[in-house]
């Protein structure tokens, strides 16, 4: 465990809570303790993965994050790490803007009132993270909880969030055959490569323009992405048409970790999108099966994703099309502001 830094001013006054000797925020010396916290809270709070490294690293290099000011940590006397929390505003804000509250305790020190405090520490972030931006656009604090944890769904509503959305969670079996479909005239298809990187932001942007919660995917936030340590080039497909123009993609990621909770290989496909004067013309389908032929041929077992189960492009049919199966759901939960 690192030294205590110093907490910036302005922020909200820390919570107070007799069975934690101190709170502070996150720096990098922590990054360990923090993984092995989420990863006691995993089975619990997100029984289907397995929280990476990586994934905690990555949150300390990323520009729109003030880890001095975004997140905190509670220490018991001993100092063990037994909750953590993170506040991130989007930096994407024009349209809308969201600021995103994550965290948990450690399940050996749940139902003692330390998550309620660190909540309503972190609603106040938020609360000054929104109002820090002058766009005058809609602002919502945002959460998102697997509906096998009531407990945290509770507390949320306990604060005043309420459900907005249901994403439910889809598995492939590979080992069913994968149905053969034509590629529409005028397009074809590609594994991703660096030098689409640009063009295929625009195409993510353009297709999910009217996908509820969606905001702007900026260069910085794109270049995390497709720059992460789970991106798959070579699982991941472009269309691409005749004036060089991305018009559609499925993106995937490998994270290994979380096979030992799945109780199977898998490759995620992260983002299917079809630009929208493409859509209707079967390419989705097209780009979909693709994919799950190049995620079967690389010897994994299944192919997951998450999907809007009220998704206005009538996603989750396709999916269902394909061959995917329904198997339990994240609720996406907004407080306005």
């Amino acid at each position: 465990m690192s030294t205590t830094p110093a907490v910036p001013a302005g922020l909200p006054a820390l919570p107070q809570h007799p069975d934690v000797d101190h709170w502070r925020p996150a720096v990098r010396a922590d990054i360990d303790d923090i993984v092995a916290l989420c990863r006691a809270m995993d089975p619990f709070d997100n029984p289907h993965r397995v929280t990476s490294r990586d994934e905690i690293a990555d949150q300390f290099d990323h520009a729109w994050i003030d880890m001095a000011a975004d997140s905190l940590l509670a220490i018991a006397a001993d100092g063990t790490l037994v909750a953590y929390a993170m506040v991130v505003l989007s930096p994407s804000r024009d349209v809308s803007v969201y600021s995103y509250v994550f965290g948990g305790v450690h399940p050996a020190w749940r139902e003692r009132g330390i998550g309620r405090v660190l909540l309503a520490w972190s609603l106040e972030r938020s609360k000054q993270q929104l109002a820090s931006v002058e766009t005058g656009a809609p602002a919502s604090s945002r959460a998102y909880v697997d509906e096998r944890n009531p407990g945290a769904a509770r507390l949320l509503e306990r604060f005043g969030f309420g459900v907005a959305r249901y994403f439910t969670i889809m598995e492939r079996d590979l080992s069913a055959p994968i149905d053969e479909i034509d590629v529409p005239d005028g397009v074809r298809l590609e594994a991703y490569h660096p030098d689409v990187a640009e063009r295929t932001r625009e195409a993510r942007n353009d297709s999910f323009r009217d996908h509820w919660g969606s905001l702007e995917t900026v260069p910085a936030m794109w270049a995390q992405f497709v720059g992460g340590s789970h991106f798959r080039d070579d699982l991941s497909v472009v269309a691409i048409d005749d004036d060089g123009r991305v018009v559609g993609f499925t993106l995937a990621e490998v994270d290994e970790d979380s096979w030992s909770a799945q109780g199977f290989t898998s490759a995620y496909i992260a983002l299917v999108g079809t630009v929208r004067d493409w859509r209707g013309r079967r390419l989705a389908p097209a780009l979909l099966a693709t994919a799950l032929r190049r995620i079967q041929a690389a010897g994994l077992e299944r192919a997951t994703l998450e999907v809007d189960t009220a998704s206005p492009t009538g996603a989750l049919g396709l999916y269902e099309r394909q061959g995917f199966v329904a198997t339990t759901r994240d609720l996406a939960y907004v407080r306005e502001r």
